[in-house]
């Protein structure tokens, strides 16, 4: 099982953020956080990288649900969505797949969120 799920597009960095953000939107999650690994490295290791974001998405009633099955899943949330310019024009997005992540917790009724999540991330990347 592969630990994450991807596609590939051709278009503007910034636009397919945008577009990333609103089909997570509609499968309801919102982003908890965002991080330009290019900025970060420039300024921390002047180091010059491709555009790479990470996004931190998050689904509040699915976040809920795993916290109260199991305490220290917060460990493995909010789920990453990075957005990486390949080349001049193409763009790969990829979505941590829950379902291979909740392998290593040893909790039977995270397996059913877990599969919810993963249907859901799945059908972002699929309508990009």
């Amino acid at each position: 099982m592969k630990y994450y799920f991807n596609t590939t597009l051709k278009g503007d960095f910034d636009l397919i953020i945008e577009k990333v953000t609103e089909e997570l939107k509609k499968e309801g999650f919102g982003i908890l956080t965002e991080i330009d690994v290019k900025e970060t490295l420039k300024k921390k290791l002047d180091v010059d990288f491709k555009k790479y974001r990470i996004l931190g998405a998050c689904n509040p009633p699915y976040a809920h649900k795993a916290l109260e099955a199991e305490d220290k899943i917060g460990t493995m949330l909010p789920c990453n969505v990075i957005v990486q310019e390949i080349s001049k024009g193409v763009v790969e997005v990829a979505a941590v797949n829950p379902m291979a992540s909740m392998q290593s917790v040893e909790n039977e009724s995270l397996k059913e969120i877990a599969k919810e999540i993963t249907t859901k991330l799945e059908r972002v990347i699929e309508k990009l």
